[in-house]
C-alpha cells in the first residue's frame, strides 16, 4: 500500500509540472501574440512652453501640462510609449499677440505636433483635450531684492567660510501695481540645515507673496565650511588718549592674542593682522581693558590673555 501511495505522488507531482509546463507556454504565446498584434491604447503627452514672456498672466487653470492621446500600433511600441512617456515642446511666441488676449492651439496644430513625435509605424487616432485654449493678460513688473531667511549650524570643530551665497541677488517678480508697491524684497522659504561639515549647495523655494508669479521659483544657496584651528602669538599694546605731558606704563606691555582661523588659510594670518589697544580713562585707577580689532577675512574671531592689564601714570 505505501508503494501505491508513493506511484500516486509521484504522479500527481508529474501532472502538476505538465500543468504548470502548459501554463508557461501559453502564456508566452499570449504575450507574444499581444507584442505583435496592433490595438489602440491611451498614453500621455507631457507638453513644456516655451517663448512665454514673463509678464504674461494666464487666466483660469492655465495651459495643461498633459495631454493623453489615443494611439494605434503594435503592442511592442505601444509599451515603449508607456515606459518612456511622450514629451510636446509648444512655442507660444506665435499665439500670443498684444497685451491680452486667448492662446489657442487649434487642434490640426496640435494633432500635427504630436504625429511629429511618433514612431513612423503608429497612428494618432485622437487627443483629449482636442485643443489648447486659455486667456492670458499683461501684468506689471519690478525687480526686488532676495533675501535669505535661514539657519545653518555648522559641525564641531567647523566654521564657515563667509556668508551663504545665492545664485543671484535679484528676481522679477509681477502682479499688480498697488501689491509690487509694497515689495521690496523676496525672501526664501525658511530652511535650518545642521552638522554642516563641507561646502554645501542646495535649491532653495522663494516664498512669493499671494497673487504674485515670480520669473523663477527657487535659487541656489551654498554654504562653504571648513574645519578651524587657533593661532598664537604675543602683540605689543598701543595706548591711546593719554594726556600731553604725561606717560603710561603698562603691566604687562604684551598679550598672548589668539584667533581661531580656518585650517586652508592658517599661513595667510599674521601676528600684525592684529591691533591691540588700550585707551586711557581718566576715570579708571589702576587698570584697562585690553581692545583688539583685526581686518584680515580669514581670522573669524580673536581674544586676548590678559584681557585686562594694570597701569601706572607718570607725569
Amino acid at each position: 500500500m505505501n508503494r501505491n501511495r508513493q506511484i500516486g505522488r509521484k504522479i500527481s507531482v508529474g501532472n502538476v509540472l505538465t500543468y504548470l509546463l502548459f501554463v508557461v507556454l501559453a502564456a508566452l504565446i499570449w504575450y507574444g501574440h499581444a507584442m505583435h498584434s496592433v490595438r489602440n491604447t491611451q498614453v500621455p503627452v507631457c507638453i513644456q512652453y516655451t517663448g512665454k514672456p514673463g509678464n504674461i498672466g494666464l487666466a483660469d487653470n492655465g495651459l495643461p501640462d498633459t495631454v493623453m492621446i489615443e494611439v494605434r500600433d503594435a503592442g511592442s511600441r505601444l509599451n515603449t510609449y508607456h515606459r518612456e512617456p511622450l514629451r510636446l515642446t509648444i512655442d507660444l511666441r506665435q499665439y500670443i499677440h498684444g497685451e491680452k488676449g486667448t492662446i489657442h492651439v487649434p487642434s490640426d496644430a496640435l494633432r500635427r505636433s504630436i504625429s511629429d513625435i511618433l514612431q513612423g509605424t503608429s497612428s494618432l487616432i485622437g487627443t483629449h483635450p482636442e485643443e489648447i485654449r486659455c486667456s492670458y493678460f499683461t501684468e506689471q513688473e519690478k525687480n526686488v531684492a532676495i533675501a535669505l531667511d535661514g539657519v545653518f549650524n555648522l559641525a564641531d570643530e567647523y566654521q564657515m567660510v563667509g556668508n551663504p551665497v545665492l545664485s543671484r541677488s535679484k528676481i522679477k517678480i509681477y502682479g499688480q501695481d498697488k501689491a509690487l508697491a509694497n515689495v521690496d524684497t523676496l525672501y526664501t522659504e525658511h530652511i535650518v540645515w545642521d552638522g554642516i561639515c563641507d561646502t554645501v549647495s542646495r535649491l532653495v523655494r522663494l516664498a512669493v507673496p499671494e497673487g504674485m508669479r515670480i520669473e523663477q521659483d527657487s535659487i541656489n544657496v551654498t554654504v562653504i565650511s571648513e574645519r578651524f584651528t587657533e593661532k598664537k602669538f604675543l602683540r605689543p599694546i598701543q595706548v591711546k588718549g593719554v594726556p600731553d605731558g604725561y606717560h603710561l606704563h603698562l603691566f604687562p606691555n604684551e598679550v598672548e592674542v589668539s584667533v581661531r582661523v580656518g585650517m586652508n588659510h592658517f599661513a595667510q594670518v599674521r601676528p600684525e593682522d592684529v591691533k591691540v589697544v588700550c585707551n586711557y580713562e581718566p576715570e579708571r585707577v589702576d587698570k584697562l581693558d585690553v581692545i583688539l580689532s583685526y581686518s584680515n577675512p580669514y581670522i573669524t574671531s580673536a581674544w586676548a590673555y590678559p584681557g585686562v592689564v594694570e597701569f601706572i601714570l607718570e607725569q
